[in-house]
């Protein structure tokens, strides 16, 4: 077994980012009322999300590193402050799954290393390192079952070690599957995370088409619905980003996540654009900063009403609502 830890075993500044408009569907059946399920709450479902943009989980923070307490303590501050990981299908299809009077949060990790999925040796076998950010977001939900298993991991199928699909290459089947069995979900980041703005057309189609060929032959008939884009980048005829082929292989991202720009605007309201979502890089104490910047500016943040079938938000905001985007939502406004 290769790239194993020796971590002992155990049972088991900153700048809102507003973009444009995008088309969709219409929601209907608008109530003037307040929601009596969250009664006092400042419920507002047209409030920002934060995405957060994880690389390392490594001992020691560096620049594109988060130590793995400052990781734990991550988690116990989100908590604490009522938000809750959704998943990126979540975001996409309008139907926010986070408590009554809680905040979504979406988790996002780049690069495939192996501090964010890896296995060790133990007794009769292996099993996940309680070390690796998935160790540590299972010994969380753990401890708080209301605290999912959400996020989404930008994996490289043919990177250099270590970043080639977490390393440990005889357990990159394996990992795959199993971050899908837990609730996770797998994006693309290209086969080795290839500058898309060097590369022509043909090139472009060939990285992510065969990225997404590699995840769907070791996990068979899955398909991404992300890209994050390496260094930010667009490839010079951007429309290959969302979609595109490559000897028959089709691709079609419905989201693109960006390497920057602060918390992204709720799929309902009108500014959202989802290949375009700005992400917060968890380094230094950006995170920190964000927290301290909803806590100053309540009315700014995404607040559930608790049903994913209905959109919450006041009035007076009524104006931003993207009402083609999503059928058969109940809105509800105060």
């Amino acid at each position: 077994m290769s790239v194993l830890s020796t971590a002992k075993c155990r049972s088991s500044s900153p700048v809102l980012f507003l973009i444009l408009a995008a088309a969709g569907t219409l929601i209907s059946s608008e109530m003037n009322h307040p929601n009596p399920a969250t009664a006092g709450s400042q419920t507002n479902e047209l409030g920002r999300i934060p995405i957060l943009e994880y690389h390392l989980i490594q001992p020691l923070e560096s620049r594109w590193g988060r130590s793995i307490a400052n990781f734990r303590l991550d988690l116990e501050t989100l908590y604490a402050e009522g938000f809750r990981p959704i998943g990126v299908s979540e975001f996409i299809d309008g139907r926010i799954e986070a408590p009554a009077g809680r905040k979504p949060v979406i988790l996002t990790f780049d690069d495939s290393s192996p501090g964010q999925m890896r296995y060790i040796s133990c007794a009769g076998g292996i099993q996940i390192d309680p070390e690796c950010a998935v160790g540590i977001l299972i010994d969380f939900h753990r401890k708080h079952p209301d605290f999912p298993l959400r996020g989404i991991f930008f994996v490289l199928p043919e990177a250099k070690q270590p970043h080639k699909l977490f390393g440990q290459p005889e357990f990159e089947a394996k990992k795959l599957n199993e971050l899908v069995r837990l609730g996770f979900e797998i994006g693309n980041h290209t086969l080795w995370h290839a500058d898309l703005a060097k590369y022509p057309g043909s090139v472009v189609q060939k990285q992510l088409a065969l990225a997404q060929e590699s995840v769907g032959r070791m996990v068979p008939g899955y398909r991404f619905l992300a890209l994050s884009l390496p260094m930010g980048d667009w490839p010079q005829e951007a429309a290959l980003a969302i979609q595109g082929s490559y000897k028959g292989i089709e691709y079609h991202h419905k989201a693109i996540f960006l390497v920057t720009g602060g918390p992204a605007a709720s799929p309902y309201d009108a500014n959202c654009q989802f290949t375009r979502l700005p992400r917060i890089q968890v380094t230094g104490n950006e995170l920190k900063y964000w927290l301290k910047y909803f806590e100053l500016h309540p009315d700014l943040v995404f607040v559930s009403d608790g049903d994913p079938t209905r959109v919450t938000l006041p009035r007076n905001q009524l104006p931003r609502l993207a009402r083609n985007r999503f059928a058969n939502l109940q809105v509800t406004t105060y």
